[in-house]
């Protein structure tokens, strides 16, 4: 989590902290003000009220607190609630070509299906060999450079969507398609100076030449815009070479580029490859990241987890997909992984076409809304205790699992995660797998220092854009 020392380095946050300060509510939110600056900026200041308005840089931003009321907006009238706020920024840089950050309309609804159709359960389902494959390969790297871990994370979820999406098998280390992307998605999250805010809040700022003073945003939009170019082209052009000469191993978009038949079909297919790596890797990576940590943050968890492992498989083989209806603790492992640190706190922004009024509220057109899915995972009237790593609070008093696979984790109504098949806590996925084996294999524990006493990890985050 972000600390006091990163402040300077997060502008946008210290903006809105002192908008909070500032704020004069539109909404009659009654939201107290007593709230500490060290509680507004931890963001553990969770208000009474189930919606909090802030105006920053003159745009309307509603925080919705409440799984419920996230439902009755983003789902029950989503035909409001589906755009995306417009980011000029995402724009100059080429990064619109992203499925995520698409407004609402017709071009979305071209990527939507196209998504729908590559992810949908049974088709997820058929890669199950390539995760497989690809996790042994990040056991073998644990067993061999265990301090490499989150090497070892990035690799095997890099491996997994490459392979998956374009049939090609990556190399360890420096593989060109994942440096590629690796580095368009890091000038991605760089991409929150002022310079690039401003942009954001004031779009005419985009015609400003770029030898201007204080147009060092479109400098760097400009320098940007090739890498995302190579990104989209590069791996898509190697497919279907390899298409061409009959060595193309099955993948997704090999499925469908065979029967494409315009340049727009073309164009939609290359958008939406690389719209799966860009919103698949980080997420991945950072759920995979937090199992390390609850790990050696409760070995307790760890050690009953292991327990169940070796009284249903024992230690002949390692788990396999074909395990996991008889390890349900594993299933709970991965949704409290999920609840515990959700990948996207604030969840990701949606945007109003119309206005509306909800719950005697008058919300208002082309306001940005954040789901506040930290709140929702750790609300104390649904989970006891939230902050603590405890996967039984997923089974009944029947001992079975409950009905609760927290939704919430992928998102809402038409914006919902369309690779929840690949990456959900419900269905075949190299999140489940990965647990399962590594938990099998290793027993995850703390290090030690000079005077040899175990080390326990504060568990603090940093910030950053995961799509």
């Amino acid at each position: 989590m972000p600390t006091f020392e990163d402040r300077t380095l997060l502008p946008y946050v210290e903006a809105l902290f002192r908008e909070i300060l500032r704020w004069r509510p539109v909404l009659p939110l009654g939201v107290s003000h007593a709230a500490s600056e060290e509680d507004i900026y931890k963001g553990y200041y969770i208000p009474k009220s189930n919606l909090v308005h802030l105006r920053i840089f003159g745009q309307h931003i509603i925080v919705v607190n409440t799984y419920e009321d996230a439902i009755e907006l983003f789902e029950k009238r989503s035909n409001i609630y589906s755009d995306r706020p417009h980011l000029e920024m995402i724009y100059l840089m080429g990064w619109d070509f992203n499925s995520a950050l698409k407004h609402y309309g017709d071009d979305w609804r071209q990527h939507r299906r196209l998504f729908q159709q590559l992810f949908k359960r049974e088709v997820s389902i058929e890669y199950q060999p390539i995760q497989t494959r690809k996790v042994n390969d990040m056991l073998y790297g644990l067993l061999t450079t265990p301090e490499d871990f989150i090497a070892h994370a990035k690799t095997v979820t890099a491996a997994i969507i490459v392979s998956t999406m374009y049939g090609h098998d990556i190399t360890p280390k420096n593989d060109y398609f994942v440096t590629l992307a690796e580095t368009a998605l890091a000038k991605l999250r760089e991409a929150v100076f002022p310079g690039a805010l401003a942009v954001n809040a004031f779009p005419i700022l985009k015609y400003l030449p770029t030898w201007f003073p204080g147009a060092g945003f479109k400098r760097f939009a400009l320098g940007v815009q090739d890498l995302v170019n190579q990104m989209l082209t590069v791996p898509i052009e190697a497919l279907e070479k390899r298409l061409a000469d009959g060595t193309a191993q099955p993948c997704v978009s090999s499925s469908i580029l065979e029967d494409c038949k315009s340049k727009e079909e073309y164009e939609v297919i290359e958008a939406v490859a690389a719209t799966a790596y860009a919103g698949g890797s980080d997420t991945t990576v950072s759920v995979i990241e937090t199992f390390f940590l609850a790990m050696t943050m409760f070995p307790e968890a760890q050690k009953k987890a292991q327990d169940e492992i070796d009284k249903v498989v024992g230690n002949g083989r390692m788990p396999t997909y074909d395990d996991r209806e008889s390890l349900p603790l594993i299933e709970a492992f991965v949704r409290e992984l999920l609840r515990w640190r959700p990948v996207t706190p604030l969840g990701v922004w949606h945007a109003s076409t119309e206005e509306d009024i909800y719950n005697g509220y008058y919300l208002p057109k082309g306001a940005t809304f954040f789901p506040n899915v930290w709140a929702m995972a750790h609300n104390p009237q649904k989970y006891d205790r939230p902050e603590d790593f405890n996967p039984d609070r997923f089974f009944g008093n029947d001992s079975k699992l409950n009905d609760d696979e927290v939704p919430y984790a992928f998102g809402f109504g038409r914006r919902l995660c369309p690779g929840r098949y690949m990456a959900s806590a419900t269905l075949p996925n190299q999140i489940w797998l990965s647990v399962a084996t590594v938990l099998a294999l290793f027993n995850i524990q703390r290090t030690k220092d000079a005077d040899g006493n175990e080390v326990c990890p504060e568990g603090k985050y940093c910030d950053e854009l995961a799509l």
